[in-house]
């Protein structure tokens, strides 16, 4: 695979209980390549009707071993074929997945000690960069803090400071926001975005709303319904150049996210309300 590329597929499909009775396809023919934006990084947001094998592909470019291999096809992130997971890349999982027994700091810092030997760092080291994050995801004074007293919101924080803290060249994100409130989710695409372009990483995001979509993603893929595959790729997506609500309000991107909502119609048949909510 070119080192220009982060992340490609051919002919990858995925079938759970394969070559027996219960044979069920989730995912068939999917095919991408995804460039290392040099400076930047790529946004890839994914949409589909629920059930259509977004989460799934996502799993699998985690490497996790549940998800692996492909039955058919080629998947290779960072010039290798995906064997396992590793600290190149990074998942934040819709659930919030704070350890109950570890105050924010030390959740952050979970995984710089898991990797604290590769990475060349003290203990101490470890600990002011866990203050560092948090002070970037807006939790200084509540590095003390146990899960328990924190909102949605701030947990959701803390496992982005934990993932970013690695640094890793490829973030991937199911859902992430979608059990927050609306003010909460517009803080959290501002954050998001503003922690992206300084990690300079590829971002493949699984996402329910269209609207986060179109906001998030300088590429947006339409999943077909079950067994997915990529059905429509938008590469006119308009790039996020200011706040979420400010932007998300202005007339040229609500008509933007009309259109991409009759190719999303196109493709799954799906009511309007589905096309909002659809899952992965």
């Amino acid at each position: 695979m070119p080192e220009s590329y982060v992340a490609q597929a051919s002919g990858v499909s995925k079938v759970w209980d394969a070559d027996t009775p219960q044979a069920k396809p989730a995912l068939v023919d999917i095919n991408f390549a995804v460039e290392d934006v040099p400076g930047r990084g790529e946004f890839v947001a994914m949409v589909g009707p629920s059930g259509c094998g977004k989460s799934t592909l996502l799993n699998m470019l985690a490497g996790f071993d549940t998800h692996l291999p492909p039955t058919t096809g080629s998947l290779s992130v960072l010039g290798e074929p995906v064997a396992g997971p590793d600290r190149r890349r990074g998942m934040i999982f819709q659930k919030y997945s704070s350890y109950p027994h570890l105050t924010v700091w030390q959740n952050i810092a979970f995984g710089l000690n898991l990797h604290r030997r590769d990475l060349g760092l003290s203990a101490r080291e470890v600990r002011d960069l866990a203050f560092e994050w948090a002070g970037k995801v807006n939790l200084a004074g509540c590095e003390n803090l146990y899960p328990s007293q924190l909102s949605g919101g701030m947990q959701q924080r803390v496992a982005i400071a934990r993932t970013l803290a690695l640094k890793p060249r490829i973030i991937l994100m199911d859902e992430p926001f979608s059990a927050l409130d609306e003010p909460t989710r517009y803080a959290m695409q501002d954050l998001i975005v503003g922690l992206w372009r300084e990690v300079e990483a590829t971002v493949f995001m699984v996402t329910h709303s269209l609207i986060e979509g179109v906001y998030l993603g300088d590429r947006l893929w339409i999943f077909s319904p079950s067994p997915g595959t990529i059905a429509r790729e938008l590469n006119d997506v308009p790039l996020p150049v200011e706040p979420a609500m400010v932007q998300q309000a202005r007339p040229e991107f609500r008509e933007y996210v009309e259109n991409v909502t009759r190719e999303f119609l196109a493709v799954t048949g799906a009511p309007p309300g589905v096309a909002r909510g659809a899952g992965g």
